[in-house]
């Protein structure tokens, strides 16, 4: 989901089952946040599984709860080269851009 889908306005149930298609982009407002750990390890997984090197994952500005959030997960994943802030017409400091390792390339 994109930030200006109107079907944002309602938050994941739990147990829910969602399919994501692995772009690289991914847009965390939907998901609850004790869900965000989970769905940003699994995404990342994926992504690199399929291919997919560069991604952003847009956790927004607020207080930076979730940006905390997201960057602790991406810090202790081996699949993650790098990550920092988006540029600022992608999102700034309310999306994380991350790149991805090649598959056979060593953490």
């Amino acid at each position: 989901m994109s930030a200006g889908d109107d079907e944002r306005d309602e938050e994941i149930s739990p147990g829910e089952v969602v399919s994501i298609p692995l772009t690289g982009e991914l847009d965390l407002h939907p998901f609850a946040p004790r869900d965000i750990p989970s769905v940003v390890e699994d995404y990342v997984r994926a992504c690199h599984g399929r291919g997919v090197r560069h991604l952003r994952l847009a956790h927004g500005r607020g207080r930076g709860v979730q940006r905390a959030a997201v960057r602790r997960v991406l810090a202790t994943l081996p699949e993650v080269r790098s990550f920092d802030d988006a540029p600022p017409g992608a999102g700034g400091w309310g999306a994380t851009v991350v790149e991805l390792r090649l598959s056979d390339e060593a953490p």
